[in-house]
């Protein structure tokens, strides 16, 4: 019974970490975890609020909390993209980003130049569609942005912050502390002193009941 709580706990915490938020350009919508594995996040109509966005020169902004994962981008021209074929020309992903592989857990900036993807229909003035992609290690979880796409604008805005801050997982004896960066390593030790202490208190009354 105590291994059993233990066990459904740690996974628990081990789900929810595998999650990852789109800050930067603003999403379709509110976030919900469960929707995640869905297209576009759960939202498949295209927002009327859309974000206006440097045709080049930009970047996207994304906090993930597992590490060893592995994000792309990808662009739709579609007016109201409500599929995935939207983001695929013959079948070929249209990729503005490229997969790629990243350790930390954290939040990242990763710069997203539209204009270098050459991708057709992908010019000043039009409404397209990205789609983050982002593995965590269990499958798939997609969120969207609807943008308009701006030559004259060649940085966000300055209300907007890039910025990187990330933790190093790394293992910890008794007594020593997590590297990285200094907010991102406060956030993920309070994150697992939190869960650590819901288990061993669980696990008390577990104990106490047998």
């Amino acid at each position: 019974m105590i291994f059993s709580t233990l066990t459904f706990l740690l996974c628990l915490f081990g789900v929810a970490n595998a999650h990852f938020r789109l800050l930067y350009p603003l999403p379709r919508g509110n976030f919900v975890a469960d929707d995640e594995p869905k297209f576009c996040g759960g939202y498949t109509d295209v927002t009327t609020n859309r974000t206006t966005f440097p045709l080049s020169g930009g970047f996207f902004s994304i906090r993930a909390g597992h590490p060893n994962w592995t994000g792309g981008v990808l662009i739709s021209t579609v007016a109201n993209p409500n599929s995935f074929d939207n983001f695929t020309v013959n079948g070929v992903d249209q990729l503005v980003h490229p997969y790629a592989k990243q350790a930390d857990t954290g939040t990242f900036c990763i710069p997203l130049n539209i204009s270098a993807a050459g991708i057709a229909g992908a010019t000043d003035g039009a409404n397209v569609t990205i789609q983050v992609v982002f593995d965590g290690g269990d499958g798939n979880l997609y969120q969207c942005a609807d943008l308009t796409l701006s030559a004259n604008l060649t940085s966000p805005p300055s209300d907007v912050t890039c910025s990187n801050v990330t933790t190093t997982p790394t293992p910890t004896s008794a007594g020593t502390s997590p590297t990285g960066s200094t907010a991102g390593a406060l956030g993920s030790a309070h994150g697992l002193s939190a869960v650590t202490a819901l288990v061993l208190g669980l696990v008390g009354v577990a104990a106490a009941s047998l």
